[in-house]
């Protein structure tokens, strides 16, 4: 799904963001005379992913599979010196569901972004970002435009502090009925503590919001997640999760009439193999949903493999 106005405001927010950061950054002729320090490298990775998920209501009579296999393949370029980094990046990734009745789908993510070290301390970032055709909380066909700035600060490496700041533009594709939109904004806080390599507490939180001309479509969500990662060897990580999200969705109502409201408590653990360019990860996830609407109260469990390669 393409929509060419969407498209139009995709130029303006990579131009105005991206513009805005290298008016301020680009060296002039003299000064990237004394840096001959730039450097260019592309990147690719492709990989392959199998999952299996299943969820059930709470009296067991209504119980959903989600098997499915997808293929990704990504491929960017980083253009930096020691501290102003560029990058480019196009990502596509292909859905291959099992089972009678359920469509295959393809999702395209494309990014430009620019990196700023202020000091030692402090790092700037603005990045744009086209989805075509991927899920969201409120449609499983979703067309998307967005821009984002964030500031980093680290006063050490142990401790890293990270507020980001979005406002995405969407666009719906509701089959034989008209395409509808909406727009919202999103702001992520994040704080890491470091205790070495690859070994990390992370905390969070995160607020967002959909208003739509499209009544079903329009929601409010608040989420909280706290992960620590742990080397087991060089190559080898586990990391163990647990995350919180609370949804209210303006226009969907339950049988009372009240509006529909969804929580999801998520415990996960994740293990990362990564020997040399190969990246091998495979993640656990038991769901627990209540909702005031009944048929949304399920639990149930999602399971996947993947195995990927860098070039």
């Amino acid at each position: 799904m393409t929509n060419r106005p969407i498209l139009t405001r995709a130029c303006a927010v990579v131009a105005g963001l991206i513009g805005f950061v290298c008016a301020a950054i680009i060296p002039t002729p003299a000064i990237a005379q004394e840096k001959e320090d730039w450097t260019l490298n592309p990147d690719a990775r492709i990989e392959f992913s199998f999952i299996s998920a299943e969820s059930t209501t709470r009296d067991e009579q209504l119980v959903v599979d989600g098997d499915a296999f997808t293929l990704r393949a990504q491929v960017g370029a980083n253009f930096e010196d020691d501290d102003t980094r560029f990058r480019i990046e196009a990502d596509r990734i292909e859905v291959f569901r099992l089972g009678d009745g359920r469509s295959d789908t393809a999702r395209d993510r494309f990014t430009a972004r620019v990196q700023q070290d202020l000091s030692k301390k402090w790092e700037i970032e603005a990045r744009a970002r086209h989805y075509d055709d991927f899920v969201t909380a409120e449609s499983g066909n979703t067309d998307e435009i967005q821009g984002s700035v964030a500031v980093t600060y680290e006063p050490q490496r142990k401790n890293r502090f990270r507020l980001r700041g979005t406002w995405r533009d969407r666009s719906y594709d509701n089959g034989a009925a008209d395409e509808t939109n909406g727009e919202g904004p999103r702001v992520d806080a994040q704080y890491r503590h470091r205790f070495g390599r690859y070994h990390y507490l992370t905390f969070d939180l995160r607020a967002e919001s959909i208003e739509s001309d499209d009544p079903q479509r329009g929601y409010n969500r608040q989420s909280a997640r706290v992960s620590y990662t742990k080397p087991i060897t060089p190559d080898l990580r586990i990391r163990p999760a647990l995350e919180f999200l609370n949804t209210e969705f303006d226009g969907r109502l339950t049988d009372i009439g009240a509006q529909r409201n969804d929580q999801l408590v998520v415990p996960e653990v994740e293990v990362l193999w990564w020997p040399d360019k190969w990246r091998v990860e495979a993640e656990a996830k038991y769901i627990f949903s209540n909702s005031n609407e009944p048929v949304r109260e399920r639990e149930g469990y999602r399971l996947s493999l993947s195995v990927g390669y860098v070039f």
